[in-house]
């Protein structure tokens, strides 16, 4: 028996003479072209006569996308606002009682003024060793601290309550502040002796930040060296325990002196580190008794230039 026997439908399907799809659709439109006629079990359409455009797709594609990437970009903008742009702060104006005019040229010589920076942690017997310089060498000592005390105590002074916060806190007192005082005491002496040839100062305790150093250098007279007392920590505490019980000083106790200790290895050090590269350090070790120091620091000053005057 034949096929077309068995099933003339079948026969007329699988011989029917199929004719090229149309190749202005994707595949699978042109599948489903041609095979429709027979899932249906409706007549055979002719596919290239099926024109479908296609052009309409393709501005519905690109106009949903364009809306969603403006969509997406909205909403991004909505979420991450940006900050609102702070208006210019004009810049605070400068008070003339901590800022000195700028200067050309330092207030004094180096060449008629001799300033030495005596520098030491607290209790390396800075005091004691001025004084001694004072007596044999003619000079004016000046203490950066003993200063700013009289400062603060002064009942007139704009900055003497800022001053005792600094000091009892172990902190260090705002450059513009002690540069000035020093630089006024300068002046009142030099006044008194009726010239500035040959003055000699002993500036002790100063610098203790670098700032002041290059500000004071640059500002009232650049330093012949300085004098730094090396001394261990546990040696300066115990001197300190010491002098507290009768000096009366408000930073001579224990809290306070542990502030200073750190204070003068964040700060000072570096300062003596800038000037010791420079070759302008004259260390003196200042573990032993005052006497011994002396002779020392006698040697040294000797080496330096600077006879005694008595």
């Amino acid at each position: 028996m034949s096929l077309r026997t068995l099933s003339p439908r079948l026969h007329q399907i699988t011989h029917f003479p199929f004719s090229k799809p149309s190749t202005i659709l994707p595949p699978v439109f042109q599948s489903y072209q041609l095979i429709r006629p027979y899932v249906a079990g409706g007549p055979r359409i002719d596919p290239s006569s099926q024109k479908i455009k296609v052009w309409p797709f393709v501005f519905i594609f690109l106009g949903g996308t364009g809306a969603y990437v403006y969509m997406v970009k909205a909403r991004a903008n909505a979420e991450s606002p940006k900050p609102p742009t702070m208006p210019a702060l004009n810049p605070p104006a400068e008070n003339p009682k901590l800022s000195a005019p700028a200067k050309d040229t330092p207030t004094f010589s180096p060449t008629s003024v001799s300033v030495i920076y005596v520098l030491g942690g607290p209790g390396a017997g800075k005091g004691t060793q001025c004084a001694n310089l004072v007596r044999d060498y003619g000079f004016k000592h000046l203490s950066a601290g003993d200063l700013l005390r009289e400062e603060q105590d002064r009942p007139d002074s704009e900055f003497g309550s800022m001053i005792k916060d600094y000091i009892a806190d172990g902190k260090i007192v705002p450059m513009e502040v002690t540069v000035q005082l020093l630089e006024n005491a300068m002046t009142d002496y030099i006044k008194k002796r009726d010239g500035a040839d040959g003055a000699r100062f002993l500036i002790d305790g100063f610098p203790r930040k670098m700032d002041q150093a290059l500000k004071f250098e640059e500002a009232v007279c650049p330093s012949q060296f300085t004098l730094f007392f090396d001394c261990p920590e546990d040696v300066m505490q115990e001197r300190l325990i010491n002098r507290g019980k009768t000096s009366g000083r408000a930073d001579d106790n224990a809290e306070s002196i542990k502030k200073r200790f750190r204070t003068f290895v964040e700060t000072s050090m570096p300062v003596v580190d800038h000037f010791e590269k420079e070759g302008k350090v004259v260390k003196v070790a200042a573990t032993k008794g005052p006497e011994e120091i002396y002779e020392e620091v006698k040697k040294r000053m000797g080496e330096r230039g600077f006879d005694m005057v008595k």
